[in-house]
């Protein structure tokens, strides 16, 4: 599925270039870019998150202790087996 975006002279001129220096489309640079952007609003938003977190005492203790309670969970006993 294809679709048209408007997109400034600028952002063409930047995706043509970056075309061209790595050797891809302009559509699989803009599909990179994007991704890109994605996992850094992903951890835009995990970081506020934690921010969050941290600023209650309360909560920031019971995760901690959570956290603690799973150490030792993943001795499964599969050392070395292959998947």
């Amino acid at each position: 599925m294809s679709a048209t975006v408007r997109i400034s002279n600028h952002g063409r001129s930047l995706l043509g270039d970056l075309a061209t220096q790595t050797s891809s489309t302009m559509t699989e640079v803009l599909d990179s870019a994007l991704e890109l952007y994605r996992r850094h609003r992903f951890l835009q938003a995990a970081n506020e998150a934690y921010a969050v977190l941290a600023e209650d005492p309360a909560a920031s203790a019971s995760y901690q202790s959570e956290l603690r309670s799973q150490e030792g969970t993943l001795g499964d006993g599969l050392a070395g087996s292959q998947p």
